[in-house]
């Protein structure tokens, strides 16, 4: 459920600008999809608020489209890494808050990461490490990587916490993790009690250390 619109600009409508561009029209969020390609312009004006034909490393372009009134630009560009870096430079030279961009290789990401990109993306590498995951573990349900040491993952409770509270299983003093959420069906319960009692095949969210989460995973669940 969207608890209120954003705008957001994409920047790029290959498969990951276009796709990101889809979820979030079809959240209801207010979406500005730019491409220099007319053609795909044209694909994707029915999955968007508004879509133009612009360059995007033209200042003067962006400026007409209002760009640094919008909350996030992700910059998609996949297929020209110079224009994706003068893109990333003149968003950030524009003062717009929050510049997310698909990298393509590690030249790419130390780039804009020294230009001031606020987030950085790597599509085929991010769900090369979620497959990985799920292929070698049948509890791990999603995972999301923050940094080489952490990360945020999706666990299927077994019958060995059955029935027990997040206070009999002590979680974080065993096992160095935090539990965020727990997740009943369609119910979501954030930051729960210590007395939350977990059932089998309930969904956690857990956060920590990749060592401890592993070991939470072996031992713990």
């Amino acid at each position: 459920m969207v608890d209120k619109k954003k705008q957001f600009a994409v920047i790029g409508l290959g498969r990951f600008g276009g796709s990101v561009c889809k979820e979030l029209y079809r959240m209801g969020h207010q979406v500005l999809a730019i491409d220099i390609r007319d053609h795909k312009v044209n694909e994707f004006a029915q999955f968007s608020t508004h879509a133009v034909i612009a360059d995007s490393t033209d200042e003067k372009a962006l400026q007409s489209l209002g760009i640094r009134n919008f909350e996030y630009v992700i910059v998609a560009i996949g297929d020209n890494i110079q224009s994706s870096i003068l893109t990333t430079l003149v968003l950030k030279e524009m003062k717009v808050p929050n510049v997310w961009v698909k990298a393509q290789n590690i030249y790419h990401h130390k780039v804009v990461e020294k230009i001031g990109a606020d987030r950085i993306i790597h599509p085929e590498h991010d769900m090369g490490v979620r497959i990985a995951q799920h292929l070698t573990s049948e509890k791990i349900v999603d995972y999301i990587e923050l940094s080489n040491e952490y990360s945020i993952v999706e666990l299927l409770a077994t019958n060995k916490v059955h029935n027990k509270s997040l206070i009999d299983l002590n979680i974080r003093a065993n096992y160095g993790c935090t539990i965020l959420a727990i997740k009943r069906g369609e119910d979501v319960n954030v930051s729960p009690m210590p007395e939350e009692v977990i059932l089998e095949k309930d969904l956690l969210i857990v956060i920590g250390h990749k060592n401890d989460l592993k070991r939470f995973e072996d031992e713990g669940i």
